[in-house]
């Protein structure tokens, strides 16, 4: 456990950042006056992702590996980042749903069958706690095996 404990803080600071991020949205109005918007704007907390992995890395490097890291190394790392982070995304989603932005789903819905771009039924079925839960428990992975060897380019030191 000694061996992951850089990870686990990390991980824990990566969720941080995520709630943060979907409160800085919903009350930037990204979640209801400014629904048209969120398609574009969600997508910036990808630079905040790789930020956090950066660092999280760099933390590794410098207080684990004594300033050497390999590629296989960082890699590992954000593995064990991803893992965790996985592991909390049902809480994360629940937080964002429920307490951050409960009205999400509702105006989403509304939103998407205004506009034309989705019927009720297949709105309702897409912008829906359950939903979500299923897309960001196989999104975390993914993204973060990507995020991984990317950031462990950048971040070995021979």
């Amino acid at each position: 456990m000694k061996n992951i404990k850089i990870e686990i803080k990390w991980a824990l600071i990566f969720v941080i950042m995520q709630l943060s991020w979907m409160v800085l949205e919903k009350v930037s109005g990204l979640h209801d006056v400014h629904i048209d918007k969120h398609a574009i704007f969600t997508n910036g907390v990808a630079i905040l992702a790789f930020l956090v992995y950066a660092l999280a890395f760099l933390n590794k490097r410098k207080n684990f590996y004594h300033g050497k890291m390999t590629y296989l190394q960082g890699f590992v790392t954000g593995l064990w980042i991803t893992l965790f982070v996985t592991l909390l995304t049902p809480i994360t989603q629940y937080i964002t749903s429920y307490w951050i932005s409960p009205e999400y789903f509702s105006n989403m819905i509304a939103y998407s069958v205004n506009q034309g771009k989705m019927s009720q039924e297949e709105a309702e079925s897409f912008f829906n706690f359950n939903s979500y839960l299923m897309q960001s428990t196989v999104f975390a992975p993914v993204a973060g095996l990507i995020t991984s060897a990317i950031v462990a380019i950048f971040t070995k030191k021979s």
